[in-house]
């Protein structure tokens, strides 16, 4: 080991961004770094995101996870995409669905082609060409390549998960690979007289837990990066308006659905998550616009199951801290931010946020230019994702309700009316490569949403119009052939990942 090397590592806090992040620095560092996670069962674990989006594939691979074995250990399912019911208008419905929609021809993305043909009225619905959306509203599900027998991609799919199940499940992996847990309660935070690093944590026990590089998992209180270290914070309430949440399980109920559920109601949105064990369900909604009384009453009321205990109230800010990164600290999950889970982009935010730390890891001494790299990338990252989420509530039709009217009209990121303006002139979509929602997930939510553009692309009609609504009309047929005849849900989980007990926890 080089005498430039950092040798120790203290994670304040556990939950699911603490344990995530043990476990992937072991699995890379190994016993090169001496890692200390601290936490406490006398603080519970927030556990809103049991959503998750494709990219934690790419997490599961770098820990070399079993995918049956992780999903029989957190009641989990299969995730196609998102629906959201009643946003762009009431009775309205559309989704999210991961994976691509159609298949690009020469140099022009596929939609060009859909769109003209759906001006001609001659092309059907956008999500016919969606192979995650047909599978997804039949309660279908099956791994798979490639559609068989054509180059269209099959199934892009994530999970649903219980959060604490699979911090516990991080936590034993972690832990197998050397990291050391100390239980107990953080008292105070240590920090150098002269540099203003911090050294030390005391518990509230008096002992002491020291290391060169610290992360900070604490959720909303910050204790490092904020309370310690003062960062600041970026408050996004003037466009993302929600500032509190209710979480409650229910009962399972069947079918168990391959997607999760987003509903607008009056001043926000309530989400249905399904696991092998129970339904998760939250409602996001403005404190400005409706008493917290109300919220919970809404709640209740839309429950498809009996409750399996009482709501859990979550405050927060939308936004995000000014550094992720200050001085010896990186903070992860809440502690770095707040994005309401309209998206399920929680759990990734930790994920990349991960990766990003173990690419730009520091060495001793002078690392100012990493960090520099580090919050620029976090920064824009929170942003391409605010944005995305600013969508959904300003582009709505939901005239007479006071919340959707507000969002409607409100002034909107630059960014985000610029990509609604270039969509508007000929539908075209740009998206930077580090933009975690790309073409088919911006394609999706516009036209979701209600914007249109008012031409198509000039160089589709290179295509003779017979090839055109023949291209379309097989890649159509091809994909609804193909979904039909794919398993149930339920089916393919009860085959390779049912989780050995399926019962409702107590309240």
């Amino acid at each position: 080991m080089s005498a430039s090397e950092i040798k120790s590592i203290v994670i304040a806090g556990g939950g699911t961004a603490g344990w995530m992040t043990a476990a992937a620095i072991a699995r890379v560092m190994g016993p090169r770094l001496r890692i200390t996670l601290v936490e406490s069962e006398e603080i519970g674990i927030v556990g809103v995101g049991e959503a998750t989006i494709p990219p934690i594939a790419l997490y599961n691979n770098l820990l070399r996870i079993d995918e049956d074995e992780f999903l029989r250990h957190t009641q989990g399912t299969f995730k196609l995409g998102i629906e959201f019911v009643d946003w762009y208008q009431q009775g309205h419905a559309y989704m999210h669905a991961f994976g691509g929609v159609g298949k690009d021809l020469a140099y022009i993305p596929f939609h060009h082609y859909w769109l003209h043909e759906h001006l001609q009225g001659r092309a059907g619905s956008l999500w016919d060409y969606s192979f995650n959306y047909l599978a997804a509203r039949q309660n279908r599900f099956e791994r798979m390549g490639n559609i068989p027998d054509t180059p269209l991609p099959g199934l892009i799919y994530a999970f649903h998960f219980d959060a604490s199940l699979y911090a516990a499940y991080l936590s034993r992996y972690a832990q197998q690979l050397g990291v050391r847990r100390v239980e107990g309660m953080i008292a105070e935070v240590l920090q150098d007289p002269e540099s203003g690093d911090v050294r030390t944590l005391r518990l509230k026990d008096g002992r002491e837990i020291s290391g060169e590089f610290f992360i900070d998992c604490s959720g909303f209180r910050g204790l490092l990066i904020e309370q310690a270290l003062q960062t600041g914070y970026e408050s996004w309430n003037r466009w993302l308006p929600c500032d509190r949440a209710l979480a409650v399980p229910s009962e399972r109920v069947g079918p168990l659905i391959p997607h999760t559920r987003s509903t607008a109601l009056a001043a926000g949105w309530q989400w249905r998550i399904p696991l092998q064990h129970r339904t998760g369900n939250g409602h996001v909604y403005s404190s400005a616009h409706m008493k917290d009384d109300q919220a919970h009453e809404l709640l209740l009321k839309n429950l498809d199951a009996r409750p399996l205990g009482d709501a859990r109230q979550i405050r927060f800010v939308t936004g995000r801290r000014r550094q992720l990164w200050n001085r010896n600290v990186v903070c992860l999950g809440l502690a770095s931010g707040f994005l309401e889970p309209l998206e399920s982009t929680a759990i990734h935010l930790i994920q990349v946020t991960i990766q990003r730390l173990i690419l730009l890891f520091p060495h001793r001494g002078d690392y100012s230019h990493r960090r520099d790299e580090f919050n620029r990338a976090a920064a824009a990252e929170f942003e391409y994702v605010r944005d995305f989420i600013i969508l959904h509530y300003h582009a709505n039709n939901r005239v007479g309700d006071p919340f959707w009217d507000e969002c409607r009209h409100m002034s909107v990121p630059d960014s985000l009316l610029h990509k609604m303006e270039l969509f508007r002139e000929t539908g075209g979509i740009f998206c930077p490569s580090q933009d975690l929602f790309q073409l088919t997930s911006w394609l999706q939510v516009m036209w979701g949403q209600g914007v249109r553009p008012r031409n198509a692309h000039p160089f589709v009609e290179a295509v003779a119009p017979d090839d055109r609504s023949e291209y379309l009309r097989n890649i159509r047929d091809l994909m609804a052939h193909a979904a039909q005849g794919l398993p149930r849900h339920e089916d393919f989980i009860a085959r390779h990942c049912q989780a050995p007990i399926a019962a409702a926890p107590a309240p």
